[in-house]
């Protein structure tokens, strides 16, 4: 028997390879099926089933395209109504993998649908816990996401997820490894640990939620502090629910190489989203007018979903030269299917044909310091308000960039203010729509706090982010 965990660090996402004498499964596959058909020729065996933990919104599954291309089934838990062909498991069913055994355990809560699977080893000890989104590692899946499909309140489907925490998790022995669907940098819990891999033993003395004294304690634990879901999640969902078409037709068609003319022409005609997919440092010196950048080497399929929301925007891309696949597959994953293609060359070849490029006025840390000091300015930092209330440029105003649509409207266009972030990923991310919307009156901060740390401009006290969560 081998268990393989496949963890894609932009979407913080685990999918699982397993195989036992011959016959293989897979639980929760990314969209991109073509690595699993890989393993499976490279280790000569068969895909027997594919594993669903529920039906995912924070990225779209290969499930359907993997199917088709192996003829194995899909296999979802109890009460799962997909659109296409699965096999809807009863609760405690028994699959069977080469020698070893998967049982199906109901887990709802965080969605309805949601379930875990037990795997049992040829000796028939109970081994390892896939456990989706139902118990992640320091965390649990949040309760709020299925409130609208299952007519039910957030409190409501916490219950259930704690009655299926502590009545079907629990009782299983401390030496079970638990695999869990997502680790840190998810957006479907909110206090997960760095590490993808734990003993259940260990989550039960580390995990706060496994350690609440009551049904109503653990409802108020889990439900405090959750921010509101990106806007994405939904369709994701049913891009989930209902199949989806096939990645290969999505790369084939994102990847045709446009001239800076016929990029310019598909940019008036479809009215598309140019997204430039290069390092801040990089599009802060020059970019195509109108172009939203975020960044390939940072969280960018997540906050591709959370800042552009609508999966069914045209985007035409920028990127580095053999960059280009890397950032359709990427957008793929979380269903931004309609990429029209991308511009050949990069930004580089658009500057030198002399066609117009715009600019962000960035300044470095040291500058920052010497411009303000002595003055009244308006400074924006758009962490996230935990590391804010951490430590934060006293006076700054705190405005977080997944919100940047919520408080855009209340910038005065004839006032200057300062624009940083942590390290200038998404202080840039912020600056390009701002431009983008015709916000041009502000000066984005190199290197972010991570560089004003080492000035002396004022600063809060720090305070631990550990002691904020809790």
């Amino acid at each position: 028997m081998k268990i393989e965990q496949i963890y894609t660090g932009c979407l913080a996402q685990g999918a699982y390879y397993i195989t036992s004498a011959g016959e293989a499964a897979i639980i929760d596959p990314l969209r991109e099926t073509q690595p699993y058909l890989e393993r499976l020729k490279r280790d000569g065996v068969q895909l027997k089933y594919i594993f669903e933990t529920h039906f995912h919104a924070d990225f779209v599954s290969g499930h359907v395209d993997l199917s088709k291309k192996t003829n194995a089934p899909i296999v979802y838990g109890p009460t799962a109504n997909p659109e296409f062909a699965a096999i809807i498991a009863e609760d405690n069913q028994i699959f069977e993998v080469g020698d070893i055994k998967i049982k199906v355990l109901h887990t709802p809560g965080h969605t309805l649908e949601s379930s875990c699977y037990l795997l049992i080893d040829e000796q028939g000890n109970e081994k390892a816990l896939f456990s989706g989104d139902t118990l992640f590692l320091g965390d649990v899946g949040r309760p709020d996401l299925a409130q609208k499909s299952a007519d039910m309140t957030q409190e409501e489907l916490a219950g259930l997820l704690y009655d299926s925490l502590y009545n079907k998790i629990l009782p299983l022995n401390d030496s079970v490894i638990v695999y869990p669907a997502h680790g840190a940098g998810s957006a479907c819990g909110k206090n997960m640990q760095k590490e993808t891999v734990d003993t259940l033993g260990n989550q039960k003395k580390t995990n706060y939620a496994l350690n609440q004294n009551s049904k109503e304690s653990f409802i108020q634990s889990v439900t405090d502090g959750l921010l509101p879901p990106p806007a994405y999640f939904g369709m994701n969902v049913m891009m989930n629910k209902k199949g989806n078409h096939s990645f290969d037709e999505i790369l084939s068609r994102g990847l045709q190489a446009l001239t800076p003319k016929q990029f310019e022409e598909a940019a008036e005609i479809s009215g598309a989203l140019i997204l430039d997919v290069r390092n801040n440092s990089e599009f802060a010196k020059g970019f195509i007018p109108q172009s939203v950048n975020i960044g390939l080497d940072g969280d960018f399929a997540p906050w591709v979903g959370t800042l552009i929301a609508d999966v069914s925007q045209s985007i035409l891309l920028v990127a580095e030269p053999e960059d280009e696949e890397e950032a359709v597959t990427r957008l793929s994953r979380v269903g931004f299917d309609h990429i029209l293609g991308f511009l050949q060359g990069g930004f580089e070849v658009w500057k030198n044909s002399g066609k117009e490029t715009d600019s962000v006025n960035r300044i470095s840390a040291g500058e920052f310091e010497k411009e303000i000091e002595g003055r009244e300015v308006k400074i924006i930092d758009v962490r996230k308000e935990s590391e804010y209330a951490a430590e934060h440029v006293n006076e700054a105003y705190s405005k977080p960039l997944a919100y940047i649509n919520e408080w855009m409207d209340e910038i005065l266009p004839d006032e200057h203010f300062y624009l940083h972030c942590a390290g200038g990923y998404r202080s840039m991310m912020a600056a390009s729509i701002l431009q983008a919307r015709g916000y041009r009156n502000f000066t984005e901060i190199e290197g972010g706090f991570k560089a004003i740390i080492s000035t002396e401009i004022s600063k809060s006290d720090f305070v631990c982010q550990t002691k904020i969560l809790k």
